[in-house]
């Protein structure tokens, strides 16, 4: 808290510019960094798979000539070739000092960043923990340092503007990393997708119930990850930044992202041209079959009528 305001009285911003410009740094300064870091961890394992496919195959081959040398059973030389397996893969972790765990260090800094900053503006926003005069003070500046449609950041964002603008951005960076993908992906990985959809939509009304300055953190946040998410997507962008070549990388990404997104559209309108032609054969079905109820009823009336003459 204290490193924002020194910030605010260093710049003499209004508050809105300040927090922007904050976050954009803090983004470019901290996070970037960490991103490109996870970027050249994966690309690297990536690169490790031909090979140990390949020690795999020659792995495979010693099991299948141990098997007939030493009689062992299926069991033993399962239990051998798993840690056989294991013992290369670490090895070739360890000589190329990739382990994927490594990638993960853009999480452990960016979720407990998050969090500080979003306690720092809501103890801002509402004088706390003490309610001195520098408490005063600030809070006295950020009720009129907001911009137009909330021009007071201490205040909610009663248009809605800021909370669908962040749920909306963080639905695009979830749908741009699954349409970025070359492969449709593990179950898993259509759980956690399906998982950021939700959060995307239920942060929404959380958002409108907080003041605008922290809502105006998270849009800029949001925003910013989606830049150096696309950013990063770029074939120039990686090399420039020291990240290596990886089999699964798109020479043009946003084209492929395009198409992606096309044949998803498509995918939807023949499914649902589909669903409305079942919708109408049942229909039809169902009016070929009052109509020949009505056949069988109009053919028995028929009957009985004459039946009656006689």
């Amino acid at each position: 808290m204290g490193g924002l305001q020194g910030f605010h009285n260093y710049t003499h911003l209004p508050w809105w510019a300040s927090i922007i410009l904050s976050t954009i740094l803090m983004r470019g300064l901290l996070t970037f960094p960490l991103a490109v870091f996870q970027q050249y961890i994966m690309a690297k394992v990536e690169n490790l798979k031909p090979e140990m496919e390949e020690l795999v195959k020659e792995l495979k081959k010693e099991m299948a000539v141990a098997i007939k040398k030493y009689n062992w059973d299926l069991k033993y030389a399962r239990n051998v070739y798993s840690r056989s397996a294991q013992k290369i893969w670490r090895g070739l972790i360890l000589r190329e000092n990739c382990h994927p765990f490594k990638a993960t260090v853009l999480l452990w800094v960016q979720i407990p960043l998050w969090v500080a900053l979003s306690m720092s503006f809501r103890n801002m926003a509402s004088m706390m923990p003490h309610q001195d005069a520098l408490a005063q003070v600030v809070f006295m500046e950020l009720s009129t340092g907001g911009l137009a449609w909330i021009p007071n950041l201490t205040d909610v964002d009663h248009s809605l503007i800021l909370p669908i603008v962040m749920g909306v951005t963080n639905l695009i960076i979830t749908e741009v990393n699954v349409l970025s993908r070359v492969d449709t992906g593990s179950r898993l990985q259509s759980f956690a997708t399906n998982l950021f959809r939700f959060i995307s939509v239920a942060i929404i009304p959380i958002s409108a119930t907080v003041p605008s300055c922290i809502t105006l953190y998270w849009v800029t946040s949001s925003v910013c990850a989606l830049v150096q998410n696309l950013a990063l997507m770029h074939p120039s962008v990686k090399r420039a930044c020291g990240v290596p070549i990886a089999p699964s990388e798109q020479p043009h990404p946003y084209q492929h992202i395009r198409n992606q997104f096309i044949k998803k559209l498509s995918r939807r309108n023949k499914q649902e041209k589909e669903e409305e032609e079942e919708e109408e054969t049942e229909v039809s079905q169902k009016e070929e079959k009052e109509l020949k109820k009505q056949e069988r009823s109009f053919s028995l009336s028929d009957r009985n009528k004459g039946w009656t003459k006689r």
